[in-house]
């Protein structure tokens, strides 16, 4: 207390003032940080645990194979791409709030919805839905924290991440156990029901900056030399950027349908296979935090290129050894390395190319993942499985590949000072 009352002699009552103003700002944006984790929880939830756990009722339900339950992957990344680049549009225009109220109830309807899926049409329109809800949530959530934090872009796109990530890894193993208890239609009303009620409380709080601030720790205010869409467009740091997504995207979300089969073609119980998934996600989501704080450190590519080479060596490897919780080490750094894509991808292209755009080309970026991940990644790897009879080998060291390729690329990206038109 001493020395606020030193300076409150010498500047009186202004001093008084813009500390007030300091410690408002720095709770007030932590209360916002808070909220956009909450938000994106549940959605993070469904997509990356219902296809895993929800795999072997479907295939029962609705008589289909492996390559049937891959494409629910290809849906939701479908339903997120189609409103990625919209929603950077729209948040600056109507709010981000308003956005994460629609999403907020795309996501728990929909999941109300599925509860009463008879085919696997119906599953593949919720998982559409389930893709919409997370871009309505994640890009303009994603854009407020880096807004308020833009001294640590990069851990705090890492905690937002790890939210999104880490809330399949604590909600599989419930979802799982509970579906034996409840049943398939009751854990849908009850988790739609609680999921939309969180997000909307949630989505009360998120908001951008109004005006900027004059505190070190709170500046906002956005770099004059910020690139448009088109000027992003003509660079090679986009394209690259762009093709990282599509193989380093399409091999991570591979295991959020092949873990859990894996388990079972190797001769494990269903509770037990879900452990190999719960690896992965458990890593996928605190990972995120992990990778966006060194990002900040040790740059962001660098950081993002040792975890997908350290993916490539894990599904190269994973086929050729035996255990339980070998192979869910193994799906943990490969969870490591799909969460490191979204946690680092977000400051890596606020670095290349400014904030003031960064939804919309945030979004652009986002359409490899959604429109050629998901067919290069969890749909082919169901469709090779179901030609050769469950050959993993096959799959992973596809996968493994595409992750080792998009480790060189990745290495390509340069930050904006450095961008070439």
């Amino acid at each position: 207390m001493l020395p606020f009352l030193i300076l409150e002699h010498f500047y009186g009552k202004r001093y008084k003032v813009e500390l007030r103003v300091i410690m408002s700002v720095k709770t007030g944006r932590t209360s916002i940080l808070i909220s956009c984790a909450c938000a994106i929880f549940w959605p993070g939830a469904f997509i990356f645990g219902f296809p895993g756990v929800f795999r072997q009722h479907w295939q029962h339900a609705f008589n289909i194979g492996g390559s049937e339950v891959g494409q629910t992957i290809f849906f939701i990344l479908i339903g997120a791409t189609c409103f990625m680049y919209l929603c950077g549009l729209w948040q600056e225009k109507y709010g981000p709030g308003k956005l994460a109220v629609v999403g907020a109830i795309l996501c728990g309807s929909g999941v109300v919805w599925l509860g009463w899926a008879e085919s696997m049409t119906a599953v593949y329109v919720w998982a559409f839905l389930a893709g919409a809800s997370s871009a309505f949530i994640y890009v303009p959530a994603l854009t407020a924290v880096q807004r308020w934090y833009p001294e640590k872009r990069g851990l705090v796109s890492g905690f937002f991440n790890m939210a999104f990530g880490l809330s399949a890894a604590v909600m599989s193993p419930v979802f799982t156990t509970l579906l034996s208890s409840w049943g398939y239609k009751t854990i849908n009303l009850v988790f739609g029901c609680v999921a939309l009620i969180v997000g909307l409380t949630a989505s009360r709080l998120i908001r951008f900056p109004e005006t900027d601030l004059s505190a070190p720790a709170a500046d906002t205010t956005i770099e004059p030399t910020s690139r448009s869409v088109v000027e992003a467009l003509k660079t090679r740091e986009f394209w690259y950027l762009w093709l990282t997504w599509v193989l380093a995207g399409g091999a991570g979300a591979s295991m959020l349908v092949l873990a859990t089969g894996y388990g079972l073609a190797r001769g494990l119980g269903l509770t037990q296979a879900v452990v190999l998934l719960t690896g992965f996600n458990l890593t996928n989501g605190c990972g995120r935090l992990v990778s966006g704080f060194y990002s900040d450190r040790l740059g962001r590519s660098q950081t993002m290129a040792i975890s997908f080479t350290g993916a490539a060596v894990a599904y190269l490897i994973m086929p050729h050894v035996e255990g339980i919780w070998l192979w869910t080490v193994l799906a943990a750094v490969i969870g490591f390395a799909f969460g490191t894509l979204f946690a680092v991808t977000a400051p890596l292209a606020g670095d290349c190319f400014g904030m003031a755009n960064f939804g919309a080309i945030f979004g652009l970026i986002f359409t490899a993942y959604g429109f050629l991940a998901g067919p290069l990644g969890p749909w082919l790897s169901g469709y090779i499985l179901d030609l050769t009879q469950g050959n993993y080998t096959i799959v992973f060291s596809y996968l493994g590949l595409m992750y080792l390729a998009s480790a060189g690329l990745i290495l390509l990206v340069q930050p904006w000072r450095e961008c070439r038109l």
